[in-house]
């Protein structure tokens, strides 16, 4: 049985072995951990799905492989061992003989000429893009498929310069991309005095966020509201439950356990904004799951809290806490960062008053909570007076969160924080 790269979330395209458990002829039972692996997101445990002998390991430690790809090969009980352990390489699809064609072709039906209907389509041959738009299907010798040809026109580069990469050497459009890359970086290097700076790596984890968040602002139809919360009420329960501890206690009440708790709600309050677009469809969810950035070396991660609107504010809090200590250990499971309609990012705690925040594809918002300051407002009667308050920005996916829906959201969280406060604890 082929042991296959898993695949841990959307957004995960490859994974970096470890460590391997088990060495081959090892005899392995169903369950037994067979190696760990490294994503962008989270690292795991692999476990084997079926009992036998370890055949043959494809993918040493340290070597990155992408998700689906044959990682190793376990010769199940019962099975008849390999004499010698298979290579991995590509299957060649059976091609007809010259003969066999041409007989087939003059049994087959008159077609017109710009139809390729006739032509036998072989997988490892996608090549049909015309000549005259994108250039000629081999270039010295080599394949390339259409769209590899078409992103290297439209961004001036030569085929000729590439190493393919894809089956049997073929130039692919991740070549392309790659070359581009390379381009792009030289242009911006020369623009800067040699010596004046030092070339940092990109990892799994940044490439993965920079990849994402430039998928979410050009397909997600973003707009953002913003208002100010009163949040006295709030932080006097804040310090209301946390007194409340014995003197020991290390796990308090955080601000943004409390407006996580509120935002819950809100959603429950406003079940049209607990939504995401499916493309054809909206899915309307009937619990709150909302995701919580943590801050990691090198980016981010938003596991995502289920049911917030049920849970009482020390769940969260123990939660949310629990989230953070396996982020930076990078112990966060697939199932952790998954699902959610949306989100809270909270960089008050760094003193930022106000900011706008990228909507994490497939929820459809996301709020962005600034820092609680005592500012001068206004009273009815046109005085002067000091209130703690907290601005708050809403990101919303138009495509489902239209304006004033936004703003029916952000009223009942306002209702929730100024007017019910209590009732969170």
């Amino acid at each position: 049985m082929d042991v296959l790269m898993p695949q841990l979330g959307e957004t995960v395209d490859e994974g970096k072995v470890l460590v391997w458990y088990k060495k081959v002829g090892d005899k392995v039972a169903a369950g037994d951990n067979l190696f760990e692996i490294e994503t962008e997101k989270v690292s795991m445990e692999v476990p084997s799905t079926v009992a036998g002998t370890l055949q043959e390991i494809r993918v040493q430690v340290d070597e990155t492989a992408p998700v689906g790809a044959v990682v190793a090969v376990i010769a199940e009980e019962g099975a008849q061992p390999a004499t010698s352990a298979p290579q991995a390489k590509s299957v060649e699809p059976a091609v007809e003989s010259a003969p066999a064609q041409r007989a087939a072709a003059s049994r087959a039906p008159s077609l017109p000429a710009t139809s390729y209907a006739a032509r036998k389509l072989e997988p490892f041959k996608e090549v049909f893009t015309p000549e005259r738009n994108y250039g000629p299907a081999r270039v010295g010798g080599v394949e390339t498929t259409p769209y590899a040809r078409r992103l290297a026109v439209e961004h001036g580069i030569s085929l000729s310069d590439l190493h393919g990469s894809g089956p049997k050497g073929r130039i692919v459009a991740k070549d392309v991309e790659v070359q581009r890359g390379k381009g792009a970086q030289s242009q911006i290097k020369a623009q800067y005095e040699t010596g004046t700076f030092q070339e940092q790596p990109i990892d799994a984890m940044r490439r993965a966020i920079a990849r994402r968040l430039t998928e979410s602002k050009q397909t997600i139809p973003h707009f953002y509201l913003t208002i100010d919360l009163e949040v006295d009420a709030l932080m006097a329960l804040r310090e209301q439950r946390n007194a409340a501890l014995p003197s020991q206690a290390s796990a308090k009440l955080s601000v943004n356990d409390l407006i996580l708790k509120a935002w819950g709600l809100a959603l429950r309050i406003v079940p049209r904004a607990n939504a995401v677009w499916a493309e054809d469809s909206i899915l309307q969810f009937n619990r709150s799951d909302i995701g919580v950035a943590i801050a990691v070396d090198g980016g981010l991660v938003t596991p995502v809290v289920r049911a917030a609107d049920s849970k009482s504010i020390w769940d969260i809090s123990a939660e949310v806490k629990d989230f953070a200590a396996r982020a930076r250990g990078k112990k966060l499971k697939a199932a952790d960062l998954q699902g959610g309609a949306s989100a809270i990012s909270n960089l008050g705690m760094f003193g930022v008053r106000e900011f706008s925040a990228i909507i994490n594809p497939p929820q459809s918002t996301v709020l962005a909570v600034g820092a609680v300051q005592r500012r001068p407002t206004e009273t009815a009667e046109g005085g002067v007076r000091f209130a703690t308050l907290m601005t708050v920005t809403l990101s919303c996916d138009h495509r489902v969160v239209d304006g004033a829906l936004g703003a029916e959201l952000l009223a009942a969280l306002r209702d929730i924080v100024q007017q019910r406060a209590a009732t969170l604890g």
